[in-house]
This record gives C-alpha cells, structure tokens and sequence, in this order.
C-alpha cells in the first residue's frame, strides 16, 4: 500500500500540477500588485485622484459604540453595509491580465507542440511501406 502511494504520489502528472499551483500562487500575487500599484494608482490621478479600493455605496452607515458613564454599553456598534465596487473593479483588472497571461502561455505551448508534430512526421504504415517496396521490385524487374 505504501509502494502504491509513494507511486501516485511521485508520478510526474502530479508533482507537474502541485508545481504549477504553487507557483499560479505566487504569480497571482504578483499580478495583483502589479494592478494595485502600478495600474491603478495612475488611473485614480487620471480620474481627478480617486483611489478605486475605497469607492462603495454606503447601504447603511455604520454607528459607534455607546457606553454610559459606569462604561456599560448602552447602544451596541453596528457595522458599516456598504457595496464595494472600486475593489471589485481593482480585482476584475487582476483576473483580466492573469487571465490574458494565462492564455499567452497557454498560446505558446500548444504552438511549440504543434511545430514538434509537424517537425517529425509519422513513419507510413507497415502495409505502405510493404506496398512501396513491391511497387520498386516491379519497376526494377521489368
């Protein structure tokens, strides 16, 4: 049992996949700064200085703790509700360029493993060339 794990475990298929989500990991962080300080910040100025990670639709203003003079809460806090969009813009540009990268690379592999099909042709078939060798003696014996 052990010998089928170490087996599945290490297979190539396996140990590829594991490498690429780590390192999707990390270059999904780097492009997510890329859009948040490189991207952003410029199109904010551009746009009279607005910083996208703090546009929202306040749906419901949060209020703040009230104690009374013994410090008992008189009136719980109540959070902020609000829809925030310029995060939501922030990240749909992220997801935009690392799919855009994504399908570049994508692009490129195929195209390598195409120009390697292409490069080295199928050997014919056992009966064609068997064909082609009778087709020569004939020619050759008459």
């Amino acid at each position: 049992m052990l010998k089928e794990f170490k087996e599945f475990a290490f297979k190539g298929n396996l140990v590829d996949m594991a490498v690429g989500i780590i390192i999707g990991g990390a270059f999904a962080t780097v492009v997510k700064s890329l859009v948040d300080n490189v991207f952003m910040p410029p199109l904010g100025k551009v746009m009279a200085g607005v910083d996208f990670s703090k546009l929202k639709i306040v749906l419901q203003d949060g209020v703040a703790e009230v104690k009374n003079d013994a410090g008992e809460v008189v009136t719980a806090a109540v959070p902020e509700v609000a829809v925030n969009w310029g995060q939501f813009v922030q990240d749909f540009v992220s997801f935009v360029i690392l799919a855009l990268v994504v399908f570049i690379v994508i692009k490129k592999i195929v195209g390598s493993m195409k120009k390697e099909e292409i490069a080295a042709p199928k050997p014919p078939p056992k009966e064609v060339v068997l064909l082609e060798e009778i087709r020569d003696a004939l020619v050759k014996g008459s």
